[in-house]
């Protein structure tokens, strides 16, 4: 009589992480707006490295429904366009609530704008609790405040969390000495340091969240979200990325 055993999990590089995606990557083929089966797709690499025991934190953009530079651009007050910005991020954040939820996962949206209909506000310890019980907190609504993206928003809440490294899913898998897609000779770099990500003004995320990172010794892991399974690759010691370090 034979009895089947499960595989143990891999062992993991951290236990503890952010992962940071823009709002374009909920769009899949379209042109704006969610596109549910690609946030259940995201939600289901999110699962697969949940069940290795990883704490994980998600800030998630709001490109895919309205950006504030942009409004700004339009001629719309800078402050009102990003504020409604912060809104676009809240209601991704419940997409992909919905979708982790219907993979069984228990979520907490939290939003630095208090709305306590649909989302917890921010309390940094609360936070944490949710964490260390495998709840995966999605912070939405960025800072909270103005003149900030979500790239700053993430490495704000990935340092008071704690968490070990900042995962940031891209269209590329990882940072390149120029545009992959325009130029075949581009060169894909396996590590990086933040100083020449700043100088080099190579777009990994802006100024002020590379600086954040820098200032408290927090990695930036960038990877290809397109790629099936990527992201629980890299932690399992697998994978194509660049780290920022």
């Amino acid at each position: 009589m034979t009895t089947d055993v499960a595989e143990p999990a891999p062992a993991v590089s951290y236990k503890r992480v952010l992962l940071k995606i823009s709002g374009e990557a909920l769009m899949g083929d379209q042109n704006y707006g969610l596109h549910p089966p690609t946030v259940e797709r995201i939600a289901r690499e999110v699962q697969s490295v949940h069940e290795l025991g990883v704490e994980i934190c998600m800030v998630i953009g709001g490109g895919n429904i309205f950006r504030g530079l942009q409004g700004s651009a339009q001629g719309m007050e800078r402050t009102t366009a990003d504020y409604m910005g912060m809104l676009a991020t809240v209601m991704n954040a419940l997409a992909m609530q919905s979708a982790l939820e219907g993979l069984g996962i228990h979520t907490r949206v939290i939003s630095a704008i208090t709305m306590n209909e649909v989302a917890e506000p921010y309390i940094r310890r609360r936070a944490v609790r949710h964490l260390e019980k495998k709840r995966v907190c999605i912070f939405a609504a960025g800072t909270g405040n103005p003149y900030f993206t979500t790239d700053t928003a993430a490495t704000l809440r990935a340092n008071e969390m704690s968490c070990e490294a900042i995962f940031k899913g891209t269209k590329v898998d990882g940072v390149y000495d120029k545009d992959p897609k325009q130029h075949a000779d581009a060169v894909r770099y396996d590590k990086i340091s933040y100083d020449d990500v700043l100088q080099k003004h190579l777009g990994v995320m802006d100024a002020s969240a590379i600086a954040l990172a820098r200032d408290n010794d927090l990695p930036i892991i960038v990877f290809s979200l397109d790629e099936p399974g990527g992201f629980r690759g890299i932690l399992a010691g697998d994978g194509t990325y660049t780290i920022v370090n």
